[in-house]
């Protein structure tokens, strides 16, 4: 499984940035799929995360409730995440993963600027 993201860049604080990331899904047994992001100096952290099957809703850290979206495009096995409302502290590497049984796939980082 090879997870491919996208859509990084530079953007003003309340501006708006949609991250994609090409990522199998339940098909090739993945159950779920994820975001998480690395600001400099920091761990890795959680932002969001949907199933792949049936009807869950996605899950979001509460820095983030309210302004991000993620999503999946099972025709397309696509994953995004819709960031609205950006603000400087949403800086970071954004990673995509994906999780079937006894398994973790990771991407590579796409690198999230937020000017203030």
């Amino acid at each position: 499984v090879q997870l491919q993201a996208s859509g990084g860049g530079l953007v003003q604080t309340g501006g708006s940035l949609r991250l994609s990331c090409a990522a199998p899904g339940s098909a090739f047994g993945i159950s779920a799929n994820r975001w998480y992001r690395q600001a400099p100096g920091k761990p890795r952290e959680y932002v969001a995360g949907i199933t792949t099957i049936g009807r869950a809703r996605p899950v979001y850290a509460e820095s983030v409730k309210g302004r991000f979206t993620i999503s999946r495009d099972d025709a397309k096995n696509m994953v995004y995440l819709q960031m609205n409302s950006l603000k400087p502290e949403d800086t970071a590497v954004y990673y995509c993963n994906a999780i079937a049984p006894g398994k973790d796939y990771w991407g590579q980082g796409t690198l999230v600027t937020v000017s203030s």
